[in-house]
């Protein structure tokens, strides 16, 4: 017996997916080895694939949920774009601002996956939970990732790197051991780009 399909339930879903589909165009300042500037959904592509080659480090974790946090971390800048990692503050509100337009975006899903992402998003962003923990962490390497990487224009500040998301990436052994090696090509490159390195 076939499944009823609920076409209100259908219609909600295709929506909130093309209204998604938003993060192709929603661009980071971070940029590809040949110059262009990523997307958000590439960086939430990328972020996912990083998690995948971790899996067998990750015993224990739930890398169902953990690939969920990552996909749904950065939904909400289809509304409102990308905030440069460089200009990110603590106390700059982005937070409530990010959950405003993660709401506004999901508005059309049925009332049970609207809520399922929002409490994703939540527990992405308090970071209290061991996946959640990891998804902050592996965040902010694929970002130093990417500014090493990519092809940055003159003057690019690759110091970013060995202060961005120590807070984050601290906070479990797999994370710290990548940082490391994220630090050490963050030197690399800084210092066949001029700079002094740390």
């Amino acid at each position: 017996m076939q499944p009823v399909i609920d076409s209100e339930r259908l219609t909600g879903i295709i929506d909130f997916i093309q209204a998604a589909e938003r993060l192709k165009d929603t661009l980071r300042s971070g940029r590809t080895s040949n110059g262009r500037a990523e997307s958000t959904a590439e960086h939430s592509w990328r972020l996912c694939l990083l998690v995948i080659m971790f899996e067998k480090e990750l015993a224990g974790c739930d890398l169902h949920r953990l690939l969920k946090l990552c996909i749904v971390h950065d939904l909400g800048e289809a509304i409102a774009g990308d905030i440069p990692a460089i200009a990110q503050r603590a106390d700059d509100g982005r937070a409530s601002r990010e959950r405003a337009d993660l709401m506004q975006l999901c508005a059309p899903l049925p009332a049970d996956l609207n809520r399922d992402i929002l409490a994703l998003w939540d527990e992405y962003n308090a970071a209290a939970t061991p996946e959640a923990i990891l998804a902050k962490g592996f965040d902010k390497l694929e970002t130093m990732l990417q500014h090493n990487v990519g092809r940055n224009p003159p003057g690019f500040d690759y110091a970013f790197n060995l202060d961005y998301g120590v807070q984050h990436t601290a906070r479990h052994p797999l994370l710290a051991e990548i940082r490391a090696l994220v630090d050490a090509a963050t030197r690399a490159r800084m210092r066949v780009s001029g700079d002094i390195a740390r």
